[in-house]
């Protein structure tokens, strides 16, 4: 079992694939531990999991809740490093050895963001390309810096993590690693792509895009107001308002943002001014990229600015 990284699995109403997730991690040469937390899942995930799998530990949390669940697992786990997968994405072989290595390579990096392959044609997920193309320096770093993270794909250093409070309760689900990439930035830390760790991903069919779009636009705009400076947050947050108007969605947004006000305007903590600005920047690279290959089917959830 390697004494360095712990794996938490983060799972919802997926009891097969779950446990195919499991059996691949059990499989791994690293032999980590795993710890699965359960967002209190309807399908009978915890029973399924147990049965079958009884030595690996289980945590099945009493309400769900979302991304948020993940900081149980980090918090159960007793080794530096942390990979972070959810029940649908798997670490490859070796990728688990060789992020506990770059960890020790670089103790200023704070997470490892893996490089993605989905399905089983092994497609690169496409946000792999944004990070490689990061304009930010990264001399000192395993790979391009990053100003984000796929919370899904990613090995965290427990240290930094607990320290910047783990994932936002209140955001859920849905963009939420921004807000911690901010916190961990503003604390010091740095945050790398590392190709060289690939994680699969296998998502599901059943997918509730509406929702997860309105969770999108929403985690948008209250993380703006909690952190970007001012001009910085407007343009977000009137970028988020366009994309649901013409969804036919501003009502519901504008109803959801409001009801997090009083929260994020008592927690609105600004960046320090060269961290927003390595943020405006890859806003800016990313625009650009976004306008040379844009198409008639191009459409961003991501704010710019």
């Amino acid at each position: 079992m390697s004494p360095s990284i712990t794996v938490v699995v983060l799972s919802h109403n997926r009891a097969a694939t779950l446990l195919a997730t499991v059996a691949h991690l059990r499989a791994l040469p690293e032999q980590p531990e795993i710890v699965v937390v359960d967002n209190r899942s309807r399908d009978g995930t915890p029973g399924s999991l147990r049965k079958t799998f009884p030595d690996v530990k289980l945590v099945a949390l009493a309400s769900n809740l979302g991304a948020a669940g993940r900081n149980v697992g980090v918090h159960l786990a007793q080794t530096p490093y942390v990979a972070l997968c959810d029940d649908d994405t798997r670490w490859a072989p070796g990728a688990l050895a060789r992020a506990c290595e770059l960890f020790d390579r670089h103790p200023e990096c704070a997470v490892l963001s893996a490089r993605v392959l989905v399905g089983a044609a092994e497609l690169e997920d496409p946000t792999c390309r944004r990070m490689a193309a990061s304009p930010l320096p990264s001399e000192r770093l395993p790979g391009p810096a990053l100003v984000g993270f796929m919370a899904g794909a990613s090995a965290v250093r427990r240290e930094a993590f607990l320290a910047a409070g783990g994932f936002e309760p209140r955001l859920f689900i849905g963009g939420e690693e921004t807000l911690l990439a901010m916190d961990l930035l503003s604390q010091g830390w740095q945050i790398a792509y590392a190709p060289e760790l690939t994680v699969h991903h296998y998502p599901s069919a059943v997918r509730d895009a509406g929702q997860r779009r309105a969770l999108l636009w929403r985690n948008a705009i209250w993380t703006a107001l909690l952190r970007r400076r001012l001009p910085s947050a407007l343009a977000i947050a009137a970028r988020a308002a366009h994309e649901a108007a013409r969804a036919g969605a501003l009502l519901a947004l504008l109803g959801a943002v409001a009801r997090g006000l009083p929260w994020v305007l008592r927690a609105r903590r600004p960046l320090p001014r060269a961290i927003d600005a390595a943020y405006r920047r890859v806003a800016r690279s990313e625009a650009a990229a976004a306008h040379a290959h844009r198409s008639p089917h191009t459409a961003g959830l991501v704010p710019r600015s």
